[in-house]
């Protein structure tokens, strides 16, 4: 791949983000399929929402650059579903397998965030005001979920337990099945 400019890395930049969601826009309905936390579900569902709005937002830049955006694949964000499709393959008590698909879903934002920051910073380099708008848009969307899964995580998921009452609750579920159940109800 040759990239001769700023504009032409610029242009290699949006096609590998365009490429990357929409990558994701087909593995987000299944994470959020495998969560069993509600805030979760309706955390990735929602992102699955913001997602779509970015590829539209992606392909106005494309049209506002006179560029088409598709011919690179983004390898990094394969890899990166790849990881997530084996943890959506873990088992292991719901809690922990909302936290894995948490800390996979967090590596993807942290993966775009620094994409879109990339090439919002070469396009307000190149003067092009109307692209870094887009691009800021959805630079801050991305780092909202990053942050909604923190606060997930912490509050919702980890908040209501410790490792030790989730291997208390394991326990349980050999000894006194009815007494195990109750206890994961709270959860």
């Amino acid at each position: 791949m040759k990239v001769a400019s700023i504009e032409s890395l610029l242009e290699h930049e949006l096609k590998d983000l365009y490429n990357a969601e929409s990558q994701l826009v087909k593995a987000l309905p299944k994470m959020a399929k495998a969560a069993s936390n509600t805030d979760l579900q309706e955390a990735i569902t929602a992102h699955l929402e913001e997602t779509q709005g970015q590829v539209e937002r992606l392909e106005k830049i494309g049209q506002i650059l006179d560029i088409k955006l598709t011919g690179v694949k983004c390898k990094a964000m394969e890899g990166l579903l790849e990881e997530g499709k084996e943890i959506l393959e873990m088992e292991g008590p719901p809690e922990v397998i909302d936290v894995a698909i948490i800390a996979s879903a967090q590596r993807v934002e942290h993966y775009e965030i620094s994409g879109y920051g990339t090439a919002r910073a070469l396009a307000e380099h190149l003067g092009h005001n109307d692209v870094v708008q887009l691009l800021s848009e959805t630079l801050d969307e991305e780092s909202a979920a990053d942050e909604k899964l923190t606060t997930i995580c912490l509050d919702s998921i980890l908040g209501s337990s410790s490792d030790a009452d989730m291997e208390e609750e394991e326990d349980m579920d050999e000894e006194k099945p009815g007494k195990a159940r109750m206890m994961k109800s709270k959860i």
